[in-house]
This record gives structure tokens, C-alpha cells and sequence, in this order.
């Protein structure tokens, strides 16, 4: 590919952190998603359930849809998308949990230098 045409591909990495206030209502919603979702095969959908009533984390994957993020962004089209979701313990005072330290890893990317080695975009596919 020339670099025309690769420079037409963007990758967008957003890193939230969410606190689950209401739990039963997020439950609650990620199980009438796993209802409603007529492709999913009727085993596929038990399981589901059963994860998502254990598993906050895994409750908001199923909530999470990247093309809802941007389907209705101009110009753009989704080509692929990946997420994930994992309980954190977050500490609002820690460095780590600071996100303009992540930004200044991707500087020292791009310089040549070496990050903190973790990846791009892997996680559950959409």
C-alpha cells in the first residue's frame, strides 16, 4: 500500500474508566441486550446470562457497541473494532491511573523509544 492509502485508516483507542453506581440496573440492561440479540444461538444466550449476573465487567461488554460510538460520525466507516472490559481498582491518586501518562508513552513510541509494553486494541470482537 502506498502511503495515501494507508493514511486513510485511523486508529482510535479510548481508555474509559466507569464506576458501576447501579448494578442492578446494569445487569438488568445487559440481559434484555442478550434477549433481544436474535442471532445468538439459544445456548450462546445462557451463557451469556449467566456471566453477565456475576461479572459487572462483563456486563458492560455487552452493552458496549463501537459502531453506536460512531455511526453517526460524517465521512467515516468502521472497518474493525475490538474491546474488553476487566474490574479495576481504581485509585484516582495513583500515577498509573493519570491517562496524560499514556499519552506521553505514545510520544516516546513514536520517537523510537520503547513504551510500557502493552498493546493496541485487543479484547472481546464486537
Amino acid at each position: 500500500m502506498s502511503a495515501s492509502e494507508t493514511s486513510r485508516y485511523v486508529r482510535l483507542r479510548v481508555d474509559l474508566v466507569l464506576e458501576v453506581t447501579e448494578r442492578d440496573r446494569l445487569t438488568d440492561a445487559a440481559l434484555r441486550r442478550i434477549d433481544d440479540d436474535e442471532f445468538m444461538p439459544e445456548k450462546e444466550r445462557a451463557h451469556a446470562g449467566a456471566v453477565v449476573r456475576e461479572d459487572e465487567a462483563e456486563a458492560l461488554a455487552y452493552l458496549v457497541e463501537p459502531f453506536h460510538l460512531i455511526g453517526e460520525v460524517p465521512g467515516v466507516e468502521l472497518v474493525q473494532a475490538s474491546w474488553s472490559s476487566e474490574q479495576a481498582d481504581y485509585d484516582p491518586d495513583v500515577d498509573a491511573w493519570h491517562l496524560d501518562d499514556e499519552d506521553e508513552d505514545a510520544e516516546d513510541d513514536a520517537d523510537g523509544d520503547e513504551g510500557d509494553g502493552e498493546g493496541g486494541a485487543d479484547g472481546r470482537d464486537g
